[in-house]
């Protein structure tokens, strides 16, 4: 649905959401979930496109410099991602959410995974953890 929120709104909320989870019991457990399509087209000219170098180098950039990606304009990922491709700022959300936004320890890479099936969406998990202080 447009307009797509910016990548630096999603941040944002992401930093919010970390600021009312810290504000519950110390010894509560959560899980923030940031979901989208990776790259890809589904109608038009570029229908079926794919952009493995963008979806993996995204990837690398949502563990290394979430806060530079944050920045990233939405004709950045339509022309790299494809229209659907948006859908990346999501995960920036989870991202901002993260202990090392707030000034504490990067996180630990607990799962990261690539693929693209034989359907028009490449598919990418990154399971992020906090370490503990």
């Amino acid at each position: 649905q447009y307009p797509a929120p910016s990548g630096r709104r999603c941040f944002q909320l992401g930093q919010a959401i970390r600021r009312a989870v810290e504000s519950f019991d110390p010894d509560l457990n959560v899980q923030i979930w940031g979901t989208g399509g990776m790259s890809h087209q589904l109608q038009g000219p570029r229908a079926g496109l794919i952009n493995r170098e963008w979806d993996n180098r995204f990837l690398d950039r949502l563990v290394s410099e979430p806060a530079e990606l944050a920045q990233v304009p939405h004709i950045d990922y339509m022309r790299e991602a494809g229209s659907e491709g948006i859908e990346l700022v999501m995960w920036l959300i989870a991202r901002g959410a993260m202990a090392d936004v707030a000034g504490g320890p990067a996180p630990r890479v607990a799962q990261r995974f690539y693929h693209v099936p034989a359907s028009n969406t490449a598919v990418g998990h990154l399971i992020l953890e906090n370490l503990r202080d």
